[in-house]
């Protein structure tokens, strides 16, 4: 699949786009804070409902307006499909495909699928573990989008939770029964939810394993140290030591129950949920070293950017390739990845890149080349981008 067309309507910097792209390779030049990103993070939002940048979307609305709207045009193997979604930042969001309004959000996940890599990336290597779960989700997502609203019931149902044993906590001197039973209620759809969560992401670490390898072998080659180490991930969650029991919903069922029965007496202690994947991390390893703490610099940006290669060939995997944005990458990679990197990705079907010079860019990706300069937009058809 590819994007043919990107509309957008007082969305970051912008009043107002109308850009048309092609397949291959497609530039961004301008100088930082021109709006370069901005656009790439537009034409992703559909894929995930979300920003690669922010957590919310307050941010993507352009000052002093209420709304901001993004429309996209998907070239895919059997049709041509309009998507527009409004943004609506303390609201519902609305959403046309092909100009009928759908009934929710979500249901234009799955048309649209990307894949972004951005210097932000690093967090995956070295930050906390809810980036690491995020990629997770996300990529669980646009593998399966109904998942989106398996997620949305968990964190609504893991709200609930919380406030019912943060009332607990506070009543735990008095009669708590009827409170006790209530959290049980709350238990179940905690569970039903979460043993989806949990199957789904043990399911994606199983197919992201040999691409991951793979990948970071290609990547990495003769220029690390440990270019020779192979690269893993492994699921890491306090409520089982046997992860190879995750193999199902119904197991993870079991094993989440058992943790919470567990642990029940400690929550009640705390007021907080302490069980499920929430709390969960994605542990990366080099060799028998956890990627965090040992890796260097060097090897945490090859870390990363395997992990979104194979995030790629997932997702590749389920029949079309998804459209893959480099976002201002490759000033930050050492001339031998920037090749590397380059021969992997030059015949993807498209490739959308962010860079404030021209010489970022390897002279094996050529193709198209947008200019951005304070907010506007001037595209130039076929030249070089080396």
């Amino acid at each position: 699949m590819w994007v043919s067309g990107l509309r957008l309507t007082d969305f970051r910097s912008y009043a107002s786009v109308d850009l048309s792209l092609t397949a291959g390779v497609t530039t961004f030049i301008g100088p930082n804070g021109q709006g370069k990103t901005n656009l790439v993070e537009a034409l992703a939002y559909p894929s995930i409902l979300g920003s690669h940048r922010v957590s919310a979307d307050a941010p993507l609305v352009r000052s002093s307006t209420e709304r901001a709207i993004v429309g996209v045009t998907v070239e895919r193997a059997d049709r041509t499909v309009l998507l527009e979604l409004e943004i609506n930042p303390g609201k519902a969001n609305r959403v046309r495909i092909n100009r009928a309004a759908a009934t929710r959000a979500r249901d234009v996940l799955g048309l649209l699928t990307t894949v972004v890599f951005a210097p932000e990336d690093l967090s995956l290597v070295k930050g906390d573990p809810s980036d690491r779960r995020r990629f997770m989700d996300d990529l669980m997502i646009q593998r399966s989008p109904r998942m989106q609203g398996v997620k949305a019931d968990y964190e609504r149902a893991l709200k609930q939770r919380n406030a019912l044993l943060k009332s607990a906590y506070g009543a735990r001197r008095a009669n708590t029964d009827e409170i006790l039973r209530t959290i049980e209620v709350w238990d179940q759809r905690l569970v039903d939810e979460g043993a989806q969560i949990l199957a789904a992401r043990s399911a994606l670490l199983a197919d992201l394993s040999q691409p991951l390898k793979d990948a970071y072998a290609m990547i990495a080659g003769g220029s690390d140290a440990v270019s020779s180490t192979e690269l893993s991930v492994v699921y890491q969650t306090s409520m089982t030591d046997d992860r190879e029991q995750m193999t199902d919903v119904a197991s993870c069922r079991t094993i989440m129950l058992a943790a919470i029965e567990r642990r029940r007496r400690e929550e009640l202690d705390r007021g907080l949920t302490l069980v499920g994947p929430h709390r969960d991390d994605l542990g990366i390893f080099l060799g028998e070293l956890p990627a965090k703490g040992y890796a260097s610099h060097g090897e945490s940006w090859s870390v990363a950017l395997a992990m979104k290669i194979a995030a790629f060939e997932v997702l590749s995997a389920q029949g079309e390739e998804p459209v893959l944005i480099l976002d201002d990458v490759f000033a930050e990679l050492d001339a031998t990845r920037r090749r590397r990197l380059a021969e992997r990705v030059r015949t993807c079907t498209q490739v959308l890149i962010t860079a404030a010079v021209e010489e970022d860019i390897p002279k094996e990706l050529t193709g198209a080349i947008v200019r951005v300069a304070r907010g506007a937009v001037d595209r130039e058809v076929t030249t070089s981008a080396g």
